[in-house]
């Protein structure tokens, strides 16, 4: 509840005062101006670092190994984007924090401590061998299967089709 409190009230009126000082300090088109850039160069910053995160992730996949580095990578990147995107000095600090890769890898660590224990992967029996190899990875089934099955001739009317049997759901029988 805290968490969303900040996210949606403190956060945009912080934001708020820093664009009212910025625009105090060096004039409202300025500020404007470096807002409107900040974004531009946000979107390309965007594009050029969430290609790379897409290549890295389809070579994790191509080698087989599980992309779990590249997967929070992707997942920062996004959360920079959209922060870059919004208008505002702080969320654009924030995201060009998560767009950097130097800076990107100390947010993955924190990430990475803040999720570890608290969700577990669980192999489901019948699911299916790990599409990654490795631990977890079963061989396909070869137990023989043994069926036991009868069957029976359908009644005739004697004219070889076949007769209409009554319906469980029906009234009359």
């Amino acid at each position: 509840m805290f968490l969303l409190v900040a996210l949606f009230i403190v956060v945009p009126i912080a934001e708020l005062y820093v664009i009212i000082q910025v625009g105090e300090a060096i004039g409202v088109l300025p500020t404007l101006l470096l807002l409107l850039l900040d974004a531009v160069l946000g979107s390309l910053l965007l594009r050029h670092q969430g290609r790379g995160a897409w290549r890295r992730f389809n070579e994790a996949l191509a080698q087989r190994r599980f992309p779990g580095k590249e997967v929070a990578d992707g997942l920062l990147i996004v959360i920079g984007g959209t922060l870059l995107l919004a208008p505002g000095f702080i969320t654009d600090i924030v995201g060009l924090f998560l767009l950097i890769p130097p800076t990107r890898a100390i947010s993955r660590s924190l990430l990475k401590r803040f999720t570890v224990g608290r969700f577990t992967v669980v192999n489901i029996p019948g699911g299916g061998p790990n599409p990654f190899g490795g631990a977890g990875a079963r061989p396909p089934d070869t137990r023989p299967y043994d069926f036991d099955v009868s069957a029976e001739e359908m009644p005739t009317n004697g004219n070889g089709s076949e007769r209409q049997l009554p319906r469980i759901d029906d009234e009359s029988g």
